[in-house]
């Protein structure tokens, strides 16, 4: 029986940008497991099965349900050690740097670049609960936001570096073969291609390319 995952839509059904849903469609991918993915938008918390955080992705194996992406990748290692995503205790330990160097760091860059194609791109009855939200915790109207983000792509491609200088030395994060560490930062460029058509990366930038490859090799 196939994985089922809830995934969060946008206005389509079959519109998916969670960067977090992403990370777990990599990682099934990875592992050659079949993932069944179901839609699910901001405001429909009520349907996500219990235990859950209020959002996407909860994944959905026979009788185990488990959500956020790190507790899902952990989940299938264990459940699923053949073509593992993290490796050894040492490989996760440092596998979590990199995903909160991307949440903590990166995202919030990305999004304040595109946070009104996200808006544009959702279902009508999530438009007014992100707009809450996001202007909340943002303190201006949505289509404030990106206003600079002509400078802010400088500081975003900057804050790179350190990904473009690892991968000069070796193929991905980890070393030879893909991890989770390299889900954590596809996903979220993976979400900001779905939603918008502004540029994040230079055409000629080496991360594009690494970017276009990686992608290739999961759908193979």
């Amino acid at each position: 029986m196939a994985l089922m995952m809830y995934d969060l839509a946008g206005a389509d059904d079959e519109f998916r940008f969670s960067p977090y849903c992403w990370r777990v469609r990599m990682a099934c991918a990875h592992k050659r497991l079949p993932l069944q993915t179901l839609p699910w938008r901001f405001t429909e918390k009520d349907r996500l099965p219990r235990p859950n955080s209020g959002t996407a992705p909860v994944l959905i194996d026979g009788d185990r349900v488990v959500a956020d992406s790190w507790q899902i990748a952990c989940y299938l290692d264990e459940r699923y050690p053949d073509q593992p995503l993290f490796g050894c205790d040492m490989a996760r330990a440092h596998t979590l740097l990199i995903k909160y160097w991307v949440e903590k760091t990166l995202q919030p860059l990305a999004l304040r670049m595109i946070i009104y194609d996200v808006w544009c791109n959702l279902h009508d009855k999530d438009k007014e609960y992100f707009r809450q939200t996001r202007e909340k915790r943002f303190g201006k109207p949505l289509e404030a936001i990106p206003a600079d983000r002509e400078q802010l792509v400088i500081q975003f491609r900057n804050a790179l570096e350190p990904l473009r200088a690892t991968l000069s030395d070796q193929p991905y994060i980890c070393g030879a073969s893909p991890s989770f560490a390299d889900y954590c930062v596809i996903g979220m460029f993976k979400w900001a291609a779905t939603v918008s058509p502004f540029e994040l990366l230079e055409p000629n930038d080496a991360l594009a390319r690494w970017l276009q490859e990686s992608l290739e090799r999961l759908a193979s």
